[in-house]
């Protein structure tokens, strides 16, 4: 049994301690920190915050020497238990690491906990002590019975994938698919319509569990599951474990009592709770090969978040609609909003959704102002492949939702690789469709969504884009004006005129500007305008020249179209319902 004795020791300064015991040590007994927490590909460097590190047998102090950026080695002598101590800094509001203050608590087990190696099968133990008058704890991690906070995991792969939620907060429980579900939320403002949310939450699990299981009355596979949300004022992510979510979300986007149809923001917090719930089946249990056996030392390479990323941000949504939480035109203008997204990514033409999913350590999570020139946000171009997949497959008659379920069953929700995908897309609409998935997710060529919209009964109107967007801009708040680039898009008229990312824009035609678009109360969006810059202090005037051919200029627009023919509205009724 490895022990974990965590205390929230100093919450003004933000600082965990930690003592882990580790019966009958190894003569050099080896510990370490990952460097990743499953689910983010980054190297985050987890061991940079841990700090006072010491260790006993006994009366004894044992030298540590430290090996690397994230292991150390004990010189044990005998078998008399090894005691470490150390203590680790938590200001990281994210869900990937840890945060402590005096409201709150929060941890992963990769930033907290060091796995004593060649002990990794054993049986875990986290035991918290002297916590703050009124604190609670939330993890879905198996509680100790007949003791108060104290969980136990079967082994260190286990104990990390349980986040721990402290401190204060809005709890509320609702059974789906026979299993009990709890949400809890921090930070909240008083009086949001828990009720709702819990509602609405268990649509979408009950949604997603006959989904997988193809009845309604199946039971998901884990015993309980929890959803984490911490209530911000900005921000937003979420990171999927094996029986629970940690979630980030604006406070503004909870449901206020009587607020009747679901506001924007509350729509996106939907998805995101839909998205993280759907990966508790996609990438949790059915997982890339290259994952069956993780490696917390170093990046974890695999060519296939295409598909456990991105299938899965095409079904968040779609799983909102079939839970009647959002109307059919709803949904649509989601799914526009993500093609938009895509088109206006030159990134698609140069980097392929395999590539961009080996490479997503390196480009996707570390990236900066011409990142969206040179990849592919494997999110979002694999949640339009996985609609192009399942509106292929359903000209034949079968369904992108019998795929997924073929894949579940075929592996018992286990490691997959890619000709397995492929043999199932094969099996369902033909070798040639599993060829042409071949090229999209290969490839760097346009999806053919149209023409599939169109064969669905959904019509594609373009319009005109924003102006930024139409001269390659992406903007943000600068702090003069409030206009400054983030990137400029290559090949654009932006490009051309000489904007560089990082620019402010200060004035058109010799008007002072706030808002790019304030030119077109006395310019029109084609023509050339004197765009007037601060780049390093010093001014600079260039003149920019509208590409009226540019693809940047238009956007799609989606919408039922109820004049299709017959049968491309039965497939429509089959996919949407409506």
């Amino acid at each position: 049994m490895i022990r974990y004795r965590i205390e929230p020791a100093d919450r003004h300064s933000h600082h965990f301690h930690v003592t882990l015991t580790l019966r009958d040590p190894a003569d050099e007994q080896v510990l370490s920190l990952p460097v990743w927490i499953p689910g983010s590909y980054l190297v985050r460097e987890f061991a940079r915050h841990l700090s006072h590190l010491r260790a006993w047998q006994g009366r004894r102090e044992v030298p540590l020497q430290q090996l690397d950026k994230s292991r150390w080695a004990a010189r044990c002598r005998g078998r008399t238990a090894l005691r470490v101590s150390y203590r680790v800094y938590a200001f990281d509001t994210s869900v990937r690491a840890c945060w402590l203050d005096a409201q709150r608590g929060f941890f992963n087990g990769t930033s907290v906990c060091l796995r004593a190696e060649g002990r990794e099968a054993q049986p875990h133990r986290i035991e918290f002590v002297a916590l703050p008058r009124g604190w609670q704890v939330a993890t879905a991690m198996s509680r100790v019975r007949g003791a108060a906070n104290v969980f136990e995991a079967a082994d260190y792969d286990e104990l990390v994938d349980h986040p721990f939620e402290l401190g204060t907060f809005w709890r509320g429980h609702f059974d789906a698919g026979g299993a009990p579900h709890e949400f809890v939320v921090a930070a909240a403002y008083d009086g949001f319509d828990g009720d709702r949310l819990l509602a609405d939450t268990q649509r979408i699990c009950e949604t997603q569990i006959a989904f997988w299981h193809g009845r309604v009355r199946a039971r998901p596979p884990f015993a309980h599951y929890l959803f984490a949300l911490n209530a911000v004022e900005d921000g937003r992510g979420g990171l999927e474990h094996r029986s629970s979510t940690a979630l980030l979300a604006p406070r503004r986007s909870l449901p206020r009592p009587g607020m009747g149809a679901a506001h924007e923001a509350y729509v996106d917090l939907l998805g995101l709770i839909s998205h993280e719930y759907f990966h508790a089946w996609n990438v949790k249990r059915l997982k890339p090969a290259e994952f069956a056996r993780l490696d917390y030392a170093r990046e974890n390479h695999t060519q296939l978040l295409w598909f456990f990323e991105g299938f899965t941000s095409y079904y968040d949504d779609l799983m909102l609609l079939r839970a009647g939480l959002i109307e059919a035109a709803a949904y649509l203008g989601l799914l526009a909003k993500s093609v938009n997204a895509v088109r206006a990514t030159p990134g698609r033409q140069v980097h392929s959704l395999a590539q961009a999913s080996f490479e997503a350590w390196t480009k996707y999570y570390r990236s900066d102002e011409n990142t969206p020139n040179i990849t592919v946000s494997y999110y979002a171009k694999g949640a339009l492949t996985a609609l192009a997949l399942d509106l292929a497959l359903r000209q034949s008659g079968a369904s992108l939702d019998a795929v997924m379920r073929a894949l579940w069953r075929g592996t018992r929700g286990g490691p997959i690789d890619e000709p397995r995908i492929a043999q199932a897309v094969e099996a369902a609409g033909g070798r040639a469709l599993a060829r042409e998935l071949q090229h999209w997710v290969h490839g760097t060529g346009e999806l053919p969504l149209q023409r599939l919209l169109v064969a669905a009964g959904i019509a594609v109107h373009e319009e005109a884009a924003t102006l930024a967007t139409g001269l390659g801009l992406r903007l943000s708040e600068g702090p003069l004006t409030g206009v400054q680039v983030k990137t400029v898009l290559v090949d654009s008229a932006a490009a051309r005129a000489g904007i560089s990312a990082g620019d402010e824009l200060l004035a058109i035609d010799g008007w002072r500007i706030r808002r790019l678009d304030e030119m077109l109360q006395w310019s029109a969006p084609e023509r050339p305008f004197q765009l007037l810059l601060s780049r390093d202090r010093r001014l600079h005037t260039v003149r920019v020249e509208p590409d009226l051919r540019s693809p940047l200029r238009r956007q799609w627009r989606l919408a039922l179209d109820d004049t299709a023919a017959r049968p491309a509205l039965a497939r429509r009724r089959a996919w949407l319902g409506c």
